[in-house]
This record gives C-alpha cells, sequence and structure tokens, in this order.
C-alpha cells in the first residue's frame, strides 16, 4: 500500500490552520471550564480533608522588651525567646539587614512590627503560638522598577514561590530562593548543587528571546546548531546531553521540543548542573532546565514592546497584568508576543509567535486555584543548513555564511499548545501542599535538505542532497503533587517534602523514505535540487509511561550545618509499534523498567554569614531515546552511574552578590556515542567527566550587575582517551551592565564575551578553534514609562564554526543589530 504525497500541499499548515488553531476560544474555554470543576472539586475536598488552622487575634496583654538595635535575625531570635513564642524564618533571608530594635512596652504583633519595620519584611501569625517571616510583597527590590507588585504568598514552602524568589521587577542578575534542585525553598547558598538563575533583568539586558538563547549566555551550558530554524541545538552540559527539562517543577518530556519556549513567558529559568534524577526521575547527569512561569501582579501593569534590525527582522508584543476585582482576589495576566525573523542567507525567514495566559483565584485566605494556557507557533522558510567545509583532498572549499541557505520549498513547521491547572492550600503551622495537571501537545511537519558525502575538489562529485519529510505529533500529559512543610527535632526546625509525579507521553508519525538526489555545484546547490515528492510507506506509534514517588528532608543538623536526604523510586515503560505499509507487518519493541531508585545525598556547612562548603551525591539512571538504537536498529540499554560534586559558596551583600567554585565528577556506563561511520550510536563504558565550574552573579555595586563563569569539563572513556570532542575543554562567559550614575542615570551600557576553546568532532578532521564573541547593548531611559535599548550582537564580526561534524560545519550568526523600544503603564 502507497500514498503519494506532495508535502507543500498536504502536510504543511495553511494560514487559516494556523488562525484556527490559535483562536479556537470555544475548545479552550471548554477545557479551561472543566479544569475550573475538576480543581473545584479537589478544593472542596482538601479543605474537607485538611482544615486550615484558625488564626489568633493579637495578645491582648502587652509586655515591656528591651531589644538592642543590631542584626535582624539576632533580633528577630531574642524578641521571640523574650515572648515566649515560635518564629519560623530562614537566617539567610535576613542576612546583612539591621533592625532598629524595640524598647517599650508593647504586644508580640506590635514588637514584631518595630522590629521589622523597614526592613521589607513581615511577621505573619500561624497560630496562638506560631509565627513566620515572609518579605512583604508590594515592595520592589529596584526603585526604579518599582511597577512590579505580587500578592501576599499564599504559602511560603510551596516551592519556588518563597520570598524573594520572583526576580521581575527586582533589577538583579540572582534570586533569593531556588527550589529547582530538592523541591525545597533553599537559598543559593543552602543548596548543595551548582545552579545558575537567568533573571527576568538578565534577560532583557542581553536581549535573550527563545530558550536556546539563555541557555547560551548560561554559564557551564554549551549549544550547538547543526543548523538554524530546523531541529533544536544539541544541548550539553558536563559532558552529557541535556534532557531534563520542567515548566514550574513538573517535567516536560525533551520529546516537547521544549527549545521552542519563548522567555516571555517566564519570570525566570533556574539551571541546576549536574545531575538531578530525585526530582526529574530519569535523566542524564547534565543539568535540568527549570523555566518559572511569570505570574500575576497585585498593581495593574501593562507593557508594549517594538523592536526592529537587519536581516529584515521585527516584532511587536503586549504584556497586560491586574487584578480582576476590587480586592484582588481574582487576577490575571496575558502576553501576546510576534517576530518575523530573517537571516545571513537570502530565503531564510521565521514567523514566531506566542499567546500566554495565566489566572488566580483566592479560592479561599487558604486556597489558591491557578489555571492558564500557552501557545507557540514557529514556522521556518528555507532553514539554514550545515554545509561541506572541506574537499576530501583536505582543502577547505571556502564556504561562507551565505553559502549556508536551503532550497526554498524546504519548511520546518512547529506548534507547541499547553494548558495547565493547580491548586494550593496552606495546610497550617507553615504546612502546604499543592497538585498541578498539566496537558501539553506538541506537532511539527517538515521537508528539509542536508548536503551530505565527501566532495571532490577537481570534479565537484560525491555531494547529495538527503531530503527527508518528518511529520509527529506528540501528547503529554502529567500531574504532580506534594506536601511539604517545617517540623521540629531535637531543638532544631528541619523541612521535608514529599510527593508523587505521573506521565504519560504519546507520540504518532507517519514514516516516509528519504529522497536523494546527486549535487554537482555545492554553491549553487540550493537552486539545482528539486523539490521530491514522498510515499508514504508506513505508520508509527509510540507510549511512554513514567510514575514516582519521592521523599526528600533538610534536617538541621546544627545551626552551622543541613544535611539533605532524599529520594525518588520510578516505574518506566515505552512501548513502540510500526507498520509498514507493503508488507503490512508490524514490529513492535516493548522496554519497561521497575522500582529504580535515585538516592540523593548532600551537606551544607556554613563556615561563617559569608561562606558555606557543600557535597553531593546521587546516582544516574537514563533510557536512552527512542531513536537511540544501535548498528542492527536495536535500542540501547540505559545509562548508569554516579555523580559527585563539592564546593564553596559565598553571599555578598544580603545575597545581593552571589558566587561559587564547584568541582565534579561523573562516571558512566553505557553512554550513548553516535557514530557517523555507521550511521549509528554505541556506547561507552566506564566513561569519566571531570572538571571545575566558577560564577559570580548580581550587584557588584548600586547600578552595577555583572555575572561571569568560567568551565573546564572533560570526558574519557576507560583507556583514558578524550571523547566527546564537539564540547569544549574550556568556556567563559561574562555579561555585565552598569547604570551611569548623576546626570548621565537615563544611560545603562553593557556588554559581555563568551569564549570557548577548540572543538572539532573528530578532531583530527577539522578543529574549530577557539574564539570569542563581543556582544554590546545600550539603553536609553526617556522617561519612567519609555526606555530604548539596542543590542550589537557579534561586533568583530567574527567567522566561527558554531557546530562541527566530520567535514561540515555550521557557521554561527555575522555581525547583527536590534533596537527595540519598551512603554510601560
Amino acid at each position: 500500500m502507497s500514498q503519494r504525497i506532495t508535502p507543500l500541499r498536504s502536510y504543511r499548515f495553511s494560514h487559516n490552520q494556523q488562525k484556527e488553531q490559535v483562536f479556537r476560544i470555544k475548545a479552550l474555554a471548554q477545557a479551561i471550564a472543566s479544569a475550573v470543576l475538576g480543581m473545584a472539586v479537589i478544593a472542596s475536598v482538601a479543605s474537607a480533608i485538611l482544615p486550615s488552622q484558625a488564626i489568633a487575634a493579637e495578645a491582648a496583654v502587652s509586655r515591656d522588651y528591651q531589644i538592642a538595635a543590631g542584626p535582624l535575625g539576632t533580633a528577630l531570635s531574642e524578641f521571640a525567646a523574650a515572648a515566649g513564642v515560635t518564629l519560623s524564618f530562614d537566617p539567610s533571608q535576613v542576612a546583612g539587614l539591621q533592625s532598629p530594635g524595640l524598647r517599650g512596652n508593647v504586644s508580640v504583633k506590635q514588637g514584631f512590627d518595630r522590629i521589622t519595620e523597614g526592613t521589607g519584611f513581615e511577621i505573619v501569625a500561624q497560630s496562638d503560638t506560631s509565627y513566620l517571616l515572609r518579605k512583604i510583597p508590594v515592595q520592589s527590590l529596584a526603585p526604579r522598577d518599582a511597577a512590579v507588585s505580587v500578592l501576599p504568598e499564599l504559602a511560603v514552602s510551596v516551592s519556588g514561590k518563597a520570598p524573594g524568589s520572583i526576580t521581575e521587577g527586582t533589577g538583579s542578575y540572582t534570586t533569593w530562593s531556588t527550589s529547582s534542585s530538592t523541591r525545597l525553598n533553599l537559598s543559593l547558598q543552602e543548596t548543595p548543587q551548582a545552579i545558575t538563575v537567568m533573571t527576568r533583568q538578565r534577560m532583557d539586558d542581553q536581549g535573550l528571546i527563545s530558550l536556546n538563547d539563555i541557555l547560551d549566555a548560561t554559564a557551564g551550558i554549551t549549544v550547538k546548531p547543526f543548523g538554524f530554524g530546523a531541529d533544536g541545538p544539541q544541548l550539553w552540559a558536563r559532558g552529557s546531553s541535556i534532557t531534563n527539562f520542567q515548566v514550574d517543577g513538573v517535567p516536560m518530556s525533551s520529546s516537547m521540543s521544549n527549545y521552542l519556549q519563548s522567555n516571555v513567558i517566564y519570570d525566570r529559568v533556574e539551571i541546576v548542573k549536574g545531575a538531578t534524577g530525585m526530582m526529574s526521575g530519569l535523566g542524564t547527569p547534565s543539568a535540568t532546565i527549570n523555566m518559572i512561569r511569570k505570574r500575576p501582579t497585585l498593581e495593574p501593569k501593562t507593557s508594549l514592546t517594538a523592536e526592529a534590525g537587519n536581516w529584515s527582522r521585527y516584532g511587536a508584543g503586549i504584556d497586560i497584568s491586574r487584578p480582576l476585582n476590587e480586592d484582588g482576589s481574582v487576577r490575571a495576566r496575558l502576553v501576546a508576543d510576534y517576530k518575523r525573523q530573517g537571516a545571513w542567507t537570502d530565503d531564510y525567514r521565521q514567523d514566531y509567535g506566542v499567546l500566554y495566559g495565566i489566572g488566580e483565584i483566592d479560592l479561599t485566605d487558604s486556597t489558591l486555584l491557578t489555571l492558564g494556557f500557552s501557545h507557540i507557533t514557529r514556522n521556518t522558510d528555507a532553514p539554514i543548513r550545515s554545509f561541506p567545509i572541506l574537499y576530501t583532498n583536505g582543502q577547505p572549499t571556502g564556504a561562507k555564511p551565505s553559502d549556508q541557505g536551503s532550497p526554498k520549498w524546504t519548511y520546518y513547521d512547529h506548534r507547541h499548545n499547553s494548558i495547565f491547572a493547580s491548586l494550593e492550600h496552606k495546610i497550617g503551622s507553615g504546612w502546604s501542599a499543592k497538585a498541578e495537571v498539566t496537558h501539553a501537545r506538541y506537532k511539527y511537519e517538515a521537508v528539509i535538505a542536508s548536503l551530505v558525502g565527501d566532495v571532490n575538489q577537481a570534479t565537484g562529485a560525491g555531494a547529495r542532497a538527503q531530503m527527508p519529510l518528518w511529520a509527529s505529533e506528540t501528547k503529554q500529559t502529567s500531574l504532580d503533587a506534594y506536601v511539604t512543610g517545617p517540623f521540629s527535632l531535637f531543638g532544631q526546625q528541619h523541612e521535608l517534602i514529599g510527593g508523587v509525579t505521573l506521565s504519560q507521553i504519546d507520540g504518532e508519525g507517519p514514516n516516509h523514505p528519504v529522497a536523494r538526489q546527486n549535487i554537482t555545484d555545492i554553491f549553487n546547490w540550493a537552486n539545482e535540487t528539486a523539490e521530491p515528492s514522498f510515499s508514504k510507506t508506513g505508520h508509527t506509534t509510540s507510549k511512554e509511561y513514567q510514575y514516582s514517588a519521592y521523599l526528600s528532608t533538610r534536617l538541621q543538623l546544627s545551626e552551622a550545618t543541613s544535611l539533605l536526604l532524599g529520594g525518588r523510586i520510578t516505574d518506566w515503560k515505552r512501548d513502540r509499534k510500526s507498520l509498514t505499509y507493503a508488507s503490512n507487518d508490524v514490529s513492535e519493541t516493548h522496554d519497561r523498567e521497575r522500582n529504580v531508585v535515585i538516592p540523593y545525598a548532600g551537606i551544607v556547612h556554613a563556615l561563617n554569614d559569608t561562606y558555606a562548603l557543600y557535597a553531593s551525591y546521587t546516582k544516574i539512571f537514563n533510557p536512552q531515546g527512542d531513536r537511540v538504537r544501535d548498528v542492527n536498529n536495536r535500542p540501547l540499554d540505559p545509562e548508569e552511574g554516579t555523580s559527585y560534586e563539592a564546593g564553596i559558596k559565598a553571599s555578598f551583600k544580603g545575597g545581593a552578590l552571589t558566587s561559587s567554585l564547584s568541582v565534579f565528577r561523573t562516571e558512566q556506563d553505557r553512554l550513548a556515542l553516535y557514530n557517523a561511520a555507521v550511521v549509528a550510536y554505541e556506547t561507552a563504558n566506564n566513561a569519566t567527566t571531570k572538571g571545575v565550574e566558577l560564577e559570580l552573579n548580581g550587584e557588584l555595586a548600586p547600578g552595577w550587575q555583572f555575572s561571569s563563569g568560567y568551565t573546564y569539563s572533560e570526558t574519557t572513556n576507560r583507556e583514558g582517551e578524550r571523547i566527546m570532542t564537539r564540547i569544549p575543554r574550556n568556556i567563559v562567559k561574562v555579561f555585565t551592565i552598569y547604570r551611569l550614575p548623576g546626570d548621565w542615570n537615563r544611560f545603562t551600557l553593557g556588554g559581555g564575551v563568551n569564549w570557548e576553546s577548540k572543538t572539532g568532532d573528530p578532531l583530527p578532521v577539522y578543529t574549530q578553534e577557539h574564539y570569542a564573541l563581543v556582544n554590546l547593548m545600550a539603553r536609553y531611559e526617556v522617561n519612567k514609562q519609555l526606555s530604548i535599548t539596542a543590542h550589537l550582537n557579534n561586533v568583530l564580526n567574527k567567522e566561527y564554526y558554531v557546530a562541527v561534524a566530520g567535514a561540515n560545519g555550521t557557521y554561527g550568526p555575522p555581525r547583527n543589530f536590534m533596537a527595540s523600544l519598551k512603554y510601560t503603564f
């Protein structure tokens, strides 16, 4: 059975289909209504099972207190002890802050108010004798960006929502709290792994658009695109491919092409280096990328943006956030963004559209319902592909960046839709529970063309165009639920979190043979290559399930030392079925792993208020990707191993400036390595990755934000030979901005350098020598509402191969500029 298909007519999204998908309001409304109904039922059940404790009124009897002015943490502890009450707070939150002290006859509530006056923090009663410190949310950390304000936190211990975690409006290059490593809300100094937080301010300052851009600017991450506008780039950290992605802490399969994600949706991106199997379930020991969504703000806020640059690039966006009723118990945010992207080749064109909405409803004082959706469309004409850079005799072909263009009829279209709903409930005594349901669909359709083969310099023969038609749709449905809170034991306060993650991923797509055509002139191949037609030869479906439960605790062994222990147990299954029409043959594979236990242990010891030592250990278990197969087309066994890390962290200026020095070692068995000679994967046992990472992020001085990182990493096989040579041994990434003082304070100037050492795959064929890219930015604030920003990238117009495979390479972008306007009111 065979079916003839003309790809551009039968497969490509039409403009009407795109509009219909974007504006299917009726279907979206039905989905949201169903989510509201389901979560309302959960809220009712949760309220019945877990009634919130009553909050006592202010004590009627006043007493006399004498608390000296000094460090805020000390004053709070002394007052709580004198008043005979329990106060829960994280000392790192108030490090560097001073209290005016207290002298006089006051109640407990009045006393706490006076001690915290002017600090940006407040005390909230949890019970008759229990109190909780939290940041006053309506105060911005950056006075000039004070328009952003968020509602009081529902529960401090809900992951990702601790005071100081939201970065929008802070103007900072660091954050005061993260939860991506262990799910517990910890400061960077308390987290026993290296972690980088790409804040809202830094994404704006560097002009980072997509997740690719964000990761390319992140210390310790290697981004190697073998084209632009088609498949996502290869992402690497610590010698392994990055496959662990999360949105608000909920794992998102790498098959959902997360590289499409846009920065307009997110407040920040937290990148945890090393293995995080306890939180991700399964995955490589590279890094986990956790994208934290923007939330509605209490005060009305609207921003309009517009941009234009060379290569016929332009775009516009709007971000609206406001309460929907008088008391702010219902609030919403809507973000829309569109960009038209050109490039340094003639026919490249990309349309990139994003629509994001989120709403929050305070069902009670203790229960929060969140609903939202996102829609991403990215359609590319004539995507850029790698190009031959060497002839068979080893001489360079003399290719230029403009030679990487592909035929006009090639395209790569993506569509990603997601809806989500979560319910958060404050149980009492600092304990909270959260459940989130997410359903996402990703569809792509493409006909691309690539030059392959060995090219003879004298005759021009040997090259051929390889042209596949790809089409597939993937759906992921996830449920993530957990309970977290503090507990007392042996005179110390500890924290505990336990939860479950359930996920199902369904994929399906047609099978087509790859079309090929011999090429006589590689420099004219885009015009020479004829558009093929395709026969649909079969169909493939797959189902993947992952069910896991985890438990993690932070034990305060002493005032200076904390021990983090945890683990996750996972059941994983993948079924794959492929039908061949001509023979009516069906091939099936079934892979399953039961009761996989991933332990985690970490220890942090504070030397003083500034420095802390840490170490961590975890196991690795990662089923190979569905397409990772050996020369006999058999799936490879899962990768396993162990990851170790140790280092020292520092926090200066009350957490406004953070730094870390980490050393790591990863031992892996069955590490999958692609062998182009046999067009299949092979495995390496006893592979070892060793390295060092150094980072510094935050405020060096008022108006001066700085970010820098150095990474050394090398992976060797059991014979001690270097493998993974497409990953540079050394990487340096620096970016900084400075707001000029005095009469020039409307101007902000910035710039950065990215440098990496030589790479090649393999090194004996071709080596891209070390290179550095210089980028500059400048911003002028016309007034409090309007600002103008300019970016100049690759200032020195460096010609370099951003990725090399054998005798083919992909040029990085030449010098380019972008100017943008932002109006906020």
